[in-house]
Formats: C-alpha cells, sequence, structure tokens
C-alpha cells in the first residue's frame, strides 16, 4: 500500500508538472497573439540584461586568464630546458660553475612560485566569481515561469468574473490559486531585484582585485628574475675573462672550387706564347678574357696635333663592313671629335669587336647605353650592387679580397658562372677602383656573410 501511494504520489506529481507546462505554453501563444496581456518589469529586464553581459565578461576573463597561465607554464618549461643546456655546456674546469648552478635551481623555484601564487590569488578568485552566476541564472529562469503561472492564474480568475453564469465557487478557488501564484512570484522577483543591481556593482572591485593581484606578482617576479639575470650575466663576464683569448670569430663558407684567377692567369699565359710563336695572330675570340681589353676615357682635352684630321676610325680587322654599320653606322671624322678622345683609343680600336668600338664611340659624353639602360663609366662592367664589409677578412689565396670593416665593395658578375662558389661573391673595392680602375688588378672574390648589402 505504502509502494502504491508513493507511486501515486509521484504520478500526481507528474500529472501536476504536465499540466503546468501545458497552461504556460497556453498562456505564452496567447500572449504572443496579442490575446492575453504579460506583465512586464523593464527595470528588471534591464537587470538581467546586465547579468548576462557580467557573466559573459567573467567567462571570457577566465578563459583568458587560464591562457595566460598556459603561456607562463611553457615558458617555464622553455627556460628550465635553456638552464639545463647551459649546464652541460658548462665545463667543471671553467669558473662559476656552481653559481650558474644555483642560478639555473633558483630560476626554476622562481617560475614555479609565480605560477602557484597566479592560480591561487587570480585564477581560483575568478573560478569563486564565476560560481556564483549558474544559481542566479536558475532563479531568473524560474522567476520568469512563475511570472507566467501569475499571468495565466489572473486571466483565469478575470474570465470567470466576467462570465455570464457565475460559479462562486469557481471563482473562489481561481482567486485562491492566484493569491498563491502571485505571492511566489513577488518573493522571488523581490530577491533578485536585490541581488542583481549588487552583483553587477561588485564587478568593479573584483576587475581591479584581479589585474592588481596580477600585475603585482608579475612586477616581483620580473625583479626577482632581473636579479637572477644580472648574477649570471656577471659570472660569464668573469668567465670571459679568463678565456677572452678564444673570442668567436665569424667565418667564411669553404670554398671548393679551383681558385678562379689561376686558371684565367693560365689561360692567359697560354695565350701570350701562342701570341709570341705565330707573327699573325688571329684576334682572340669575344669569349675570352683577351678579347675585351680595358678601356679608358681621357676627359683632359689634348692637343690637336695627337689626332689626323679627316682620318676616320679604322674598322677592327675582325669586324665585318655590316657590323660597322650597323653597330656605329657612318663613324665621325678624328677632327669633329670631342677633346676627351686620346689617340691612343683610335689604336686600340684597331684589335676591337665591333661593339667594344661603337661603345668606346658613345662614351665621349661620359655614359654608354646599355641594354638596361645608361651605364655610368665611373662604376666597374657588369655592377650589380654595392655590399659594406661588416668584419675584418684576411684573404687566404691571390684572388681573394682582403676586407676591413667598414670598406664598400662593388660586386661584378663572375665571367663563368660555373666558377662561382656557394656563399662567394665577386666584387672590387670601391676605394680600389676609383685609384686604378682596372678590374685585372682589383677584383677578386669574398665571402658573403662577411657583409651586408647597402645599394
Amino acid at each position: 500500500m505504502a509502494e502504491m501511494g508513493s507511486k501515486g504520489v509521484t504520478a500526481g506529481k507528474i500529472a501536476s508538472n504536465v499540466q503546468k507546462k501545458l497552461t504556460r505554453a497556453q498562456e505564452k501563444v496567447l500572449q504572443k497573439l496579442g490575446k492575453a496581456d504579460e506583465t512586464k518589469d523593464e527595470q528588471f529586464e534591464q537587470c538581467v540584461q546586465n547579468f548576462n553581459k557580467q557573466l559573459n565578461e567573467g567567462t571570457r576573463l577566465q578563459k583568458d586568464l587560464r591562457t595566460y597561465l598556459a603561456s607562463v607554464k611553457a615558458m617555464h618549461e622553455a627556460s628550465r630546458k635553456l638552464n639545463e643546456c647551459l649546464q652541460e655546456v658548462y665545463e667543471p674546469d671553467w669558473p662559476g660553475r656552481d653559481e650558474a648552478n644555483k642560478i639555473a635551481e633558483n630560476n626554476d623555484l622562481l617560475w614555479m612560485d609565480y605560477h602557484q601564487k597566479l592560480v591561487d590569488q587570480a585564477l581560483l578568485t575568478m573560478d569563486t566569481y564565476l560560481g556564483q552566476f549558474p544559481d542566479i541564472k536558475s532563479r531568473i529562469a524560474k522567476r520568469g515561469r512563475k511570472l507566467v503561472d501569475y499571468d495565466s492564474a489572473r486571466h483565469h480568475y478575470e474570465s470567470l468574473q466576467v462570465a455570464k453564469k457565475k460559479d462562486e465557487v469557481k471563482i473562489a478557488k481561481a482567486e485562491e490559486e492566484l493569491i498563491k501564484a502571485q505571492k511566489v512570484f513577488e518573493e522571488m522577483n523581490v530577491d533578485l531585484q536585490e541581488e542583481l543591481p549588487s552583483l553587477w556593482n561588485s564587478r568593479v572591485g573584483f576587475y581591479v582585485n584581479t589585474f592588481q593581484s596580477i600585475a603585482g606578482l608579475e612586477e616581483n617576479f620580473h625583479k626577482e628574475m632581473s636579479k637572477l639575470n644580472q648574477n649570471l650575466h656577471d659570472v660569464l663576464v668573469s668567465l670571459e675573462k679568463q678565456h677572452g683569448s678564444n673570442t668567436f670569430m665569424v667565418k667564411a663558407q669553404p670554398r671548393k672550387k679551383t681558385k678562379l684567377f689561376s686558371r684565367l692567369r693560365r689561360k692567359k699565359n697560354s695565350d701570350n706564347a701562342s701570341a709570341k710563336g705565330n707573327k699573325s695572330p688571329s684576334p682572340p675570340p669575344d669569349s675570352s678574357p683577351a678579347a675585351t681589353p680595358e678601356i679608358r676615357v681621357n676627359h683632359d682635352p689634348e692637343p690637336a696635333s695627337a689626332a689626323t684630321p679627316g682620318a676616320a676610325l679604322p674598322k677592327s680587322p675582325s669586324q665585318p663592313a655590316e657590323a660597322s654599320e650597323v653597330a656605329g653606322g657612318t663613324q665621325p671624322a678624328a677632327g669633329a671629335q670631342e677633346p676627351g678622345e686620346s689617340a691612343a683609343s683610335e689604336a686600340a680600336s684597331n684589335s676591337l669587336p665591333a661593339v667594344v668600338v661603337e661603345t668606346f664611340s658613345a662614351a665621349v659624353n661620359g655614359t654608354v647605353e646599355g641594354g638596361n639602360g645608361t651605364v655610368r663609366l665611373d662604376l666597374p662592367p657588369g655592377f650589380m650592387f654595392k655590399v659594406q664589409a661588416q668584419h675584418d677578412y684576411t684573404a687566404t689565396d691571390t684572388d681573394e679580397l682582403q676586407l676591413k670593416a667598414g670598406d664598400v665593395v662593388l660586386v661584378i658578375p663572375f665571367q663563368n658562372p660555373e666558377e662561382q662558389d656557394e656563399g662567394w661573391l665577386m666584387g672590387v673595392k670601391e676605394s680600389d677602383w676609383n685609384q686604378h680602375k682596372d678590374l685585372e688588378k682589383c677584383r677578386g672574390v669574398f665571402p658573403e656573410n662577411f657583409t651586408e648589402r647597402v645599394q
């Protein structure tokens, strides 16, 4: 019987809850259709909006604080591994080994203390702060349901009162239910009307305390860490003083190929020997280094007797007539040339290819028109860009440049790209070029990692 009674009570509660849900659903539908008025409290609705905003802000702050703590933990782990590496490379006979190990231990303890204090004074406080929101949120939802019950009871009582055939018993019962629903609603409403504004105003003090705690902990942490870093710096300075002669030097990448100028000199010597054995040597091929002799333009005027009036520039033996006409057109008379040309250039043109003769002819104005625009004659042929030496470099072979920090080098291409080693460039120091204007004498290779591009 007891079980049946228990089951009956349970069944009765279920039926009652189902009936309440149906009544609330019906009331909400009528309110949305405008067939029943709805009790509204704009002040309370504003409190609810503030509550939801406060909850979202607190949830975001909690999430970001956890991310911050995860970052602190990751930094702690990275710092610990870095100190372990220092302890491994610090040899036993080096001074300050014990001090360095002690600093590493204190560093580890400082990170652990910082992380734990952040958890205690910030994260746990944040969790406690947000812990009150779920209960209040549940009470707000319950208050909304009780408001619908109150409206439903009020509408039912009003409908019985305006009915044509009045039933006093039903009216009395409806009035009793209305008073009961109103009492339950008002009790919950009054409590929330007091708590929500108080909770909203408390956010300022909570944010202030939280961020003050974080800022204070971080400030103390960095102060203590700064002391440890200064101690480690002093230990390493002491180590450097005892081993100052073993300063780390920047090294160039190794060169794997045969030295460039050695091959060029052997080839040039071979060409000269062949020329001496043959009284009527043929012009060297255009691709050989000797095929493009140095061209100098003397900007000082020379006597008129240096050039024969009315004489034209002779054609190179290797220059066909068509190439001469295409390259330079009809050559002007020597007497019409500018004073900057020298008689030596006329003799040199006898062994120059057509393109070089044309280049020399155009050089009287101080520039030469190249494929990419005007080429300045005060820069070496093929000039690409400038670099400045950042470190001293001692040449280890005759084809390498000797560099001092601050030297400016004019970079030029290799005549044969296959000669270039990885990490090495070809160039001529700007000071040497301005003084000699002689690539054969001044150019050389140098390590790229010793320099920095400036233009």
